[in-house]
């Protein structure tokens, strides 16, 4: 007697209609709506796309978002012709995302809707990355007044949700990091415990240690978000992720390196509101700014602006191209990495295993026909002569060096080879700059200088005012009484005593004088002593002054300028 299985039939015969279907669907792709057709099934769904678009918006639209790097989305959809897409493509494209389209079975799509109930009950994630909502900052920030709220934040929401109490803390850490301007979060393992600080104005500081049961879990968390291999911890590894404030993107660049007790993990945050500092709030003196203004307002000419990493030069960078900008004339920069998106701006980021590289960038730049170019750093031989080249077929370059000052720019690109016959024709400014933290305005103390103090001020007034440098502009004199201000510390600034940061800043104009010593290759000393009858503050003087405004510290001067050297 026969007996038949009706479950394996019909396990069959769904089997046949689902490719027959995944059949269907791959000849209509290609013949007729000439989109890739694609099959999920055997394909890994990223959990970050599925955040982009709502189950609910997914389902409504029968599409199914499965694959997301930095603003490329990759979207199966089940038919182009259903006005839903288009409704979804405005969408998507108002909130700044490239959509990628293939044909996909329902099967397919099913598959990614089924997807959505294993996501995490975290705020939401878009953009391959964690998104702390406006409201959600919104509603911590009301908490976080400095970094001692940290740890108590942290305890209080993890204890509050106990199966995701991982997340939750990492997104108290990083909300709490965007809400007191820390531009890096440092999370270390020691012997015991694990440490967690902020850089907060370019100064570590210690916000609370946990122990290593929770660490293990962040650091997974991390290495999720970030795209990071979860079993190597024996070797350096580098990602990243982004955190969503309504429209404004922070790209979070994450670093691990192993150590003595478990990986270290860093992640620095770039903020957008970081580079929106217009030229004018940089902090440059009077006279030094209106010669930068004329300068990069030139037709052609290069501009180079040195500094130890951190001191603010991409920003000041991105400030001349903003002050600048115009719908007229086309910006290319060449950058490594980009760290922040300028609208209107073509940006390039170097990539060497590709072989593109700041000359293979410049090079390229200059067949697009740009007015203005970036380059974001100087490093050899033939991208300064590239650059040199550029700036003297007009175009106006910017770019950084790797000098201790301004007057160690001309010696640093003769080592470099360049022309020094052909140099005073490109080169028209040379900037140096140093980032020192303002004081905060609420707890600032004002007190009268040492002796010690009193006596390094004036000499620098006095030696400044013998060359003919204007300190009268800025009410000082050099037998004025002199009162400086020291740290204190309260509520408004975290109890560190400063909030923000301000710059210091040196220029040099190439001028006549400096060209006829150019052929001499002159040293860093030879070029200062001219430089000096120009009437621009060097650093020295500049910080001084902005010691006597109140507006940093004695000793936040002398922890980032050298003002000991003449």
């Amino acid at each position: 007697m026969v007996t038949f299985d009706d479950d394996k039939q019909k396990r069959q015969i769904d089997e046949i209609r689902a490719e027959e279907e995944e059949n269907l669907i791959r000849v209509l792709a290609e013949s007729k709506y000439n989109l890739p057709y694609i099959n999920l099934k055997p394909i890994p769904i990223e959990n970050e796309a599925l955040r982009i678009i709502p189950e609910e918006e997914a389902r409504k639209w029968a599409v199914a978002p499965f694959r997301i790097l930095g603003k490329n989305l990759h979207v199966a959809i089940f038919s182009p012709n259903k006005p839903e897409v288009k409704e979804m493509l405005t969408s998507l494209s108002a909130r700044g995302f490239k959509v990628f389209l293939y044909m996909a079975s329902h099967q397919s799509l099913l598959k990614v809707w089924g997807r959505y109930k294993e996501l995490s009950q975290t705020e939401s994630t878009r953009a391959g990355g964690l998104d702390v909502s406006g409201e959600v900052l919104t509603l911590l920030g009301k908490e976080i007044k400095s970094i001692q709220d940290i740890p108590r934040i942290i305890e209080s929401k993890t204890k509050e949700v106990k199966t995701h109490r991982v997340s939750r803390m990492l997104e108290v850490i990083l909300a709490g990091a965007i809400s007191i301007d820390a531009s890096d979060v440092h999370i270390e393992p020691q012997e015991k415990e694990v440490r967690l600080r902020y850089r907060i104005d370019g100064v570590l500081q210690e916000v609370m240690s946990f122990p290593f049961d929770l660490f293990k879990m962040l650091g997974a968390r991390i290495k999720l978000l970030s795209g990071l291999k979860l079993s190597s911890e024996a070797t350096a590894q580098d990602g990243r992720f982004s955190i969503w404030i309504g429209k404004d993107e922070i790209n979070v660049r994450v670093s691990t390196v192993p150590g003595a007790y478990g990986e270290g993990f860093v992640m620095r945050l770039l903020n957008p509101k970081a580079i929106r500092v217009g030229l004018e709030e940089l902090g440059i003196e009077a006279k030094l700014f209106s010669i930068i203004e004329r300068e990069i307002n030139r037709p052609q000419g290069m501009i180079l602006v040195t500094g130890p990493t951190g001191s603010g030069k991409t920003t000041t960078l991105y400030a001349f191209l903003r002050k600048i900008y115009s719908p007229e004339i086309k910006m290319i920069t060449i950058e490594d990495p980009i760290e922040y998106h300028l609208t209107g701006i073509t940006q390039t980021q170097v990539e060497p295993e590709k072989k593109y590289t700041f000359l293979a960038g410049l090079r390229a730049a200059m067949r697009q026909d740009p007015d203005v170019i970036m380059v974001g750093e100087i490093r050899d031989t033939e991208t300064a002569a590239t650059a040199i080249d550029a700036a003297l077929t007009g175009h106006i370059v910017f770019s950084t060096l790797h000098t201790n000052n301004a007057a160690g720019v001309i010696p640093r690109l003769l080592d470099l080879e360049v022309n020094a016959k052909i140099l005073p024709s490109a080169l028209t400014l040379s900037l140096a700059q140093r980032l020192v933290r303002k004081l905060c305005n609420h707890c600032k103390k004002e007190r009268v200088p040492t002796k010690e103090e009193e006596k390094m001020i004036r000499d620098i007034i006095k030696k400044g005012i013998a060359v003919g440098k204007d300190f009268a502009s800025s009410n000082i004199t050099e037998k004025m009484p002199l009162k400086i201000f020291d740290a204190v510390g309260c509520a408004n600034c975290s109890h560190l005593g400063y909030r923000g940061r301000i710059g210091v800043f040196e220029g040099i104009l190439t001028d006549e004088k400096v060209a006829t010593i150019i052929v001499e290759k002159p040293s860093d000393r030879e070029i200062k002593k001219i430089a000096d009858t120009q009437g621009i503050f060097d650093m020295r003087e500049d910080g001084i002054i902005k010691v006597l405004r109140g507006v940093t510290s004695w000793e936040e001067l002398k922890s980032n300028v050298d003002i000991y050297s003449d």
